[in-house]
This record gives structure tokens, sequence and C-alpha cells, in this order.
């Protein structure tokens, strides 16, 4: 392959990635919140009832399909499952349109974890790690800007879409928007795209990964920070406009702004690791999550909510992003598939139970400041369990090396 076409290749897949991302995390994971005042006030749910289609969704469908997903795409590559996981998010975006009873509403959020499963971060970083080795992380950093675009663009287009036709008819159209988005580059994908290259020499196998404590820390601080990550934008929409009274259209502009610091988040993070390495960063990038946490227990009004908003969102660019390269680094790539599955399916049983419980916890004081108090204690959580990884001692250096260095065979630089 000439460095002209080596070089169209890898901005391709670049770009499929970052499509697929901008439409089942940025418009989708962060699109959906939007539209639980509507839920709560005109079907007369709670909180409680709101959030907890998301943690139904994420607890039945995370664990039973986490793990088998990503051995799927170690085997066959990620092709199919972006296609399935497009098609079925989508279709339960859509659906919600049209849902008027409690029970088709869950069902609904069910269908939705299982797409993100499918065709969300998990077939994204297998995609990129397989096919970058020595710019992984800018790779990365540029496929997530995806959500952070996705994520500043649909609080607009939520705005003038439930003004023009109604909530119902904007979650139907939004639904189809989904997929048109992020099909076209995936159905581009070949063989050679999905396919990791060959291993070379020893690898770790996924027993010598489930024996190294450094897994479990990533598990634990993964699962702590996302479910700060999630309660957090989960009730800010709720937050902002039952709470502190803001209007819809003042409240969509500071998501907005959460969204479009993210995109810094998001790049910095994939170019500071490739330089810095992924444990700095991932440090950084959960302190700048709890630092959010804790102007949140402070109680943000007025305009002193877009400092939040600009601190939060360079903390949730990175967010997703920097675990696979921390996993990558200690893991290497020939297991990546199956420990991002468990990984995944931890963080996927955070995001959804976390927003719930801070929901309880709403229900029981009639007040955030518990919540919130709570997050704040889980994202330090997060950094203190990051913190203590040996990272000098790579379980992929562990196996005996071969008589040549190790590459990525077919890897772009």
């Amino acid at each position: 392959m000439s460095e002209a076409e080596g070089s169209a290749r890898s901005t391709r897949l670049m770009a499929t990635s970052f499509m697929a991302l901008f439409a089942i995390v940025g418009l989708t994971l962060y699109g959906l919140p939007l539209y639980y005042p509507k839920f709560m006030t005109e079907l007369g749910w709670s909180r409680g009832e709101v959030t907890f289609g998301n943690m139904l969704g994420k607890l039945a469908i995370g664990p039973l399909f986490g793990f088998l997903v990503g051995w799927m795409i170690e085997k066959r590559g990620p092709r199919a499952p972006l296609i399935a996981g497009l098609l079925v998010a989508g279709g339960a975006v859509a659906m919600l349109g049209n849902t008027s009873v409690y029970w088709l509403f869950l069902v609904c959020y069910c269908f939705n974890a299982l797409g993100y499963v499918l065709a969300g971060p998990l077939p994204n970083q297998v995609l990129l790690s397989n096919n970058f080795k020595e710019q992984r992380g800018r790779a990365m950093g540029i496929a997530y800007v995806g959500i952070g675009i996705g994520a500043f663009f649909v609080p607009q287009l939520t705005k003038y879409l439930q003004a023009e036709f109604g909530w119902r008819s904007a979650l139907q159209i939004l639904g189809a928007v989904i997929i048109l988005c992020g099909m076209p580059l995936v159905l581009m994908l070949n063989k050679d795209d999905v396919r990791p290259p060959p291993p070379k020499g020893p690898q770790p196998s996924l027993r010598d990964v489930l024996r190294s404590p450094s897994f479990y820390l990533i598990a634990l601080g993964s699962f702590a920070s996302v479910g700060a990550v999630g309660a957090v934008m989960q009730h800010m929409m709720v937050y902002m406009t039952l709470d502190q009274g803001r209007n819809e259209a003042q409240a969509l502009n500071v998501m907005s702004w959460i969204a479009g610091s993210s995109l810094l988040g998001r790049f910095g993070a994939g170019w500071l690791a490739d330089r810095l390495g992924p444990k700095r960063v991932m440090l950084l990038v959960y302190l700048l999550v709890a630092t959010g946490a804790a102007l949140l227990v402070w109680g943000p009004s007025g305009s002193s909510i877009y400092a939040f908003a600009l601190i939060f969102g360079l903390g949730l660019g990175g967010e997703y992003m920097i675990i696979p390269l921390m996993a990558g680094q200690i893991f290497g790539i020939t297991v990546l598939g199956r420990v991002m599955g468990i990984i995944v399916t931890f963080d996927g049983v955070a995001e959804a139970s976390i927003p719930y419980l801070v929901a309880r916890m709403y229900k029981w004081s009639s007040s955030y400041d518990l919540g919130f108090q709570f997050v704040l204690g889980l994202a330090l959580f997060g950094f203190v369990a990051i913190a203590v990884i040996p990272v000098r001692k790579h379980l992929a250096a562990a196996v005996p090396a071969p008589t040549k260095p190790e590459a990525d065979s077919g890897a772009v630089s």
C-alpha cells in the first residue's frame, strides 16, 4: 500500500468511527435526556421512572451482550455489529416518539442499550486500535470528537424540531437522522479494515488479564467516573429547568456549552496520551470530572453555570476515549475486544444505576444536594483507583518476547 493510499485509508477509518460515534453516542446517548422534562410533564412520570428506563436497558442488555459482542468483534470484525447497532438504536429512538405507556418506554430503552453495545464505543475502539499504532491516541481523539459534535448539535436540533413538529415527531426524526448519519461509511468497511492484524509472538490471554490487579483497578476507576459523568448528564436538563427555573432554551444552550468544551477535551486527551502516556491523561480527565462535580455541589447559579460547563465538558470529552488507550497500553490489542467488552459492561451498569440512584436520593431529600455529593465522591474514588495502577509493569510486557521486535502488521501510523 502506497503512502497516499495508506493516508486515505486512515482518514476513512477515522471518519467512519467519527460518524458512528456522532450518531450512536452524540445524538442518542446525549440526546434522549433532553426529552426527560417532556416525559415528566406530558406523561406524568417521575424522575425515578424516567431514569429507570436507561438503567433497565443498560443492566439487562450490557451484562448479557457486552462480552459476547467483544468476542464477536475480535473474531469477525466490527462491521456487522455497527450496522445492526445503528438500525436498532435509531429504531428505538423513533419508537420513543410513539410511546404513551410505560412498558413500551422500557422496551425502547432496552433496544437502545443493545444498539449502544453493538455500535457504540466498543467496536470503534477495536477498529481504531487494530488499525493505528504510532498515533493511536490521536486517531481515537479525532474519532471521539464526533461524540462532542453530536452532543453539541443535538440540543439545538432538539430545540428546532420540538418547536416545529412537537416532541413526539422530533424523536421520530432524530431516530432517522441517527441511521442516516452513521450508516454510509460503515457500509464501506471491507475485510482488510475490520480484521485485526495477525499477532506476532506470544500474546497475553484473557486469563492473564483477569489475574492482573490492573484490570480491576481500571474497571473500578472507569465504573466510578463513568457513573459520575452519566449521573450529571442524565439529570442536568431536569436540574436546570425544574429545579433552577431556567427556561428550556437557556438549559439547552448550557448543554451545548458542555458539548462544545468536550470537543477540546476529546482531541486534547488523545493528543496528550501519545506524548505523556494514557495514565497521566486519565488522571487529568478524572480530576476535571471531579472538579465539575464539586462545582455542582457548590450550586452554580446565574452565569456561573457556564464555568461548570467548561470544566466538566473538558473532563467529559476525555472520559470514554482514554479508557481503551489505557487498557491497550497495559494488556495489548490482541485481547482488547474482550477486555473492553467486560469494561464496557461495568461502565454500562454504572451509567445506568448511578443516575437512577441520584433520582432516588432526590426523592428522599427533595433536593439534588445529596446526589451531587455522592457523584463527587464517586469521581474522587475513580481518580484514586487509576492513580494506584502500576503502569510500568505492563501485562503485555510480561509475556516472553519474540525473537524480533513486535509490530502491528498492517497498522497505520
